[in-house]
């Protein structure tokens, strides 16, 4: 029996699936796309394969990877899906299959218990809050029965609290195969088990960061793979972006300091030296910070270099820096802990002067800050070339999948990011009855996004629809600013439950709106994808504006440049088709199941105004369509 018959079987109304899943039903797009990915795989060639919500493209490409028997990476947007996919997609697929395999799930090392770095915390003389100290010792407690020493299923510490940083290691100051606790080492562990699986479920963040550390192939956390499967593929071009540049982090440069304060207690209390230079650089970066102002911002480099205020302080930093190498250097033949820690300062050197220093042109220059924090960034230009290049080192088949790759029907904007030629490539319509499950909304008279009201009118717009659908609304913004002018009024002017984004952790955010089932929920980028509520406690969407990104972002505005002086046109080849995307991102929340039912309402007057605006109509689903209020109340009337 061929791969492409066994794919047919496994998906047959009386096959292996149907038998596990109760009321199974064969869906048309999911086994052609099964059938597509297969292909692919046997004929060792690239394939991008979009897929709309409902299509069932998890175990369209599952299935035929693991019936191939070749080794496969699975890489994700986001870690929730990467382990939703090995906790709850993978083992299914496990109870219908009569072949054997083995899956491992592998993430970044942050994402691991390190029992040496818990114990320098625990007994070192820095002292820690009382909130932190009792959170230290929940760690402690959980370290002594965890399998998988996997933060995630740690729950009585949120994955996002600071402390994980005193229980987790880094690259920098990892200590390797020195390290007295490397043979328990979770991380190792989980490493081990991932070269032994047929199927590893990575996501973009851990593949991206492996790639960068080495030229050739895969670095040293991924083996070798037969096949290599980008889910919310969409994603990969801006990840890999990063992971190819260099971040330095005031955070990185704390962070040493710290470690070198740890190292110096336990084993370098007769250096005084040393713990004057670990003690002046903290201050010295806490004082960098507040060079750069009050506030959050992403910046040109220009910016840094017209202010003599930041650039006095950055040149301070350095030195600081510099001393504390030196202090190290002569303390690092007493431990590992404090080599390390040399080795970190000397790496950390490296990077400060590249970014202060760089002339060469093949990278954008940029600084963001943070509340406490800042970071200091290059950025490449393309990453198509290297891609490419990636690419042709392996011979493994890559399958690119996504529920948006094309635009207007296209995938010219996502080969050429990845500097792809014209690989095969197959589309399916999501399965569900958009004509008869949704409405878009785009009323008349809409104010202009520049307009100084506008996010006082378009909340006045919002406010008979929120009533209409009796909250269950998503408000998807475009930026921080907008959410927070919206929420203001809103505030004042419903009566449903308001769940605002950076008030509470997302996922409790998520949680909330599910149970109170009339809330309305108002966020911004990280809410306009990845995000699953199904049922009618969403049963509206409102988006303000067409999303594109701000011109005055500094990496945005250096690429538009750089194709400008290509001759190429910056709006028409970057801006739009990401806008596009972005927003085919935001329409996707509203109708996630067979059984949903919702309104879409648009607030940006530029989609029927701007010549532009057929792209974004002819990516979005085929919605019933409506300039009036009273189809909306009459939809809800009629839906409930």
């Amino acid at each position: 029996m061929d791969s492409i018959e066994k794919i047919q079987d496994f998906f047959a109304s009386d096959g292996p699936l149907a038998k596990i899943i109760p009321g199974y039903l064969p869906r048309a797009a999911q086994v052609e796309m099964a059938e597509a990915v297969g292909e692919s795989i046997a004929n060792r060639e690239h394939v991008i394969v979009e897929a709309g919500t409902g299509t069932g493209k998890t175990f369209a490409y599952l299935v035929p990877a693991i019936l191939s028997g070749k080794k496969v990476i699975v890489s994700t947007g986001t870690k929730n899906l990467q382990d939703q996919l090995f906790n709850k997609d993978v083992p299914l697929i496990r109870q219908a299959m009569t072949v054997p395999f083995a899956a491992a799930l592998l993430k970044g090392r942050a994402n691991y218990l390190c029992t040496y770095r818990l114990q320098l915390a625990i007994h070192s003389n820095l002292g820690f809050s009382r909130e932190d100290a009792a959170a230290l010792a929940k760690i402690k407690k959980w370290s002594k029965s965890t399998r998988s020493g996997d933060i995630a299923d740690m729950p009585e510490i949120m994955e996002n609290n600071p402390i994980w940083a005193q229980a987790t290691s880094t690259r920098e100051n990892c200590l390797g195969q020195e390290c007295p606790e490397h043979a328990e080492c979770f991380l190792m562990k989980a490493r081990k088990k991932a070269q032994d699986a047929h199927l590893i479920v990575v996501n973009h963040h851990l593949l991206c960061a492996d790639w960068s550390i080495r030229e050739i192939g895969f670095g040293e956390l991924l083996p070798n793979a037969d096949v290599v499967i980008i889910d919310e593929a969409h994603q990969l071009a801006d990840t890999a972006s990063n992971f190819l540049g260099m971040s330095l982090s005031s955070k990185l440069i704390a962070d040493l300091a710290k470690d070198a304060l740890l190292e110096y207690y336990q084993d370098a209390a007769d250096m005084p030296d040393l713990r004057v230079a670990a003690e002046n650089l903290e201050h010295e970066v806490k004082d960098a910070r507040l060079a750069f102002g009050v506030g959050t911002t992403r910046g040109d480099w220009k910016e840094i270099e017209a202010n003599l205020k930041i650039m006095d302080s950055l040149q301070r930093l350095q030195e600081h820096l510099s001393t504390l190498a030196d202090q190290l250097e002569l303390a690092a033949v007493r431990t590992k802990g404090l080599e390390s820690c040399f080795k970190r300062a000397e790496q950390i050197e490296e990077q400060f002067k590249t970014l202060l220093q760089d002339k060469s042109g093949k990278w954008i220059r940029w600084y963001e800050t943070h509340k406490q924090s800042f970071t200091l960034s290059l950025t490449p230009l393309d990453i198509a070339s290297e891609f490419r290049q990636f690419m042709a080192q392996h011979s493994a088949s890559w399958v690119f999948t996504s529920a948006t790759l094309s635009v207007a029907h296209k995938f010219d904007h996502f080969a050429k990011s990845l500097g792809m030629g014209s690989p095969k490539s197959y589309s399916w319509e999501s399965p569900f009855d958009f004509a008869n499950q949704s409405l878009f909304y785009h009323p008349k008279g809409l104010p202009q996004p520049n307009a100084p009201d506008f996010v006082d009118e378009i909340v006045q717009v919002a406010i008979p629809v929120i009533k209409a659908s009796k909250g269950r609304t998503f408000f998807l913004f475009t930026s921080h600013r907008a959410l927070r002018a919206a929420a203001k009024i809103l505030e004042q002017k419903i009566e449903y439950p308001l769940l605002i984004q950076g008030d509470r952790p997302k996922a409790i955010l998520l949680d909330d709106f599910k149970q109170k089932g009339n809330a309305v929920l108002l966020g911004t980028s990280s809410f306009w994808e990845g995000v699953d509520v199904r049922g009618e406690a969403l049963s509206t969407v409102i988006i303000d504006k067409l999303p594109f990104s701000s011109p005055g972002d500094p990496v945005l505005k250096a690429r538009m440049e750089a194709m400008e002086r290509q001759g190429r046109k910056p709006f028409v080849e970057y801006q739009l088709p990401t806008a596009v995307i972005a927003l085919r991102q935001g329409v996707g929340r509203l109708i996630r199941d067979v059984n949903d039912r919702g309104v879409l309402l648009l607030c940006d007057p530029r989609l029927l105004k701007k010549s532009y605006g057929h792209m974004f109509l002819n990516s979005v689903p085929a919605m019933r369509r409506t300039r009036d209020i009273k189809d909306v109340e009459a939809f809800f009337a009629e839906h409930g």
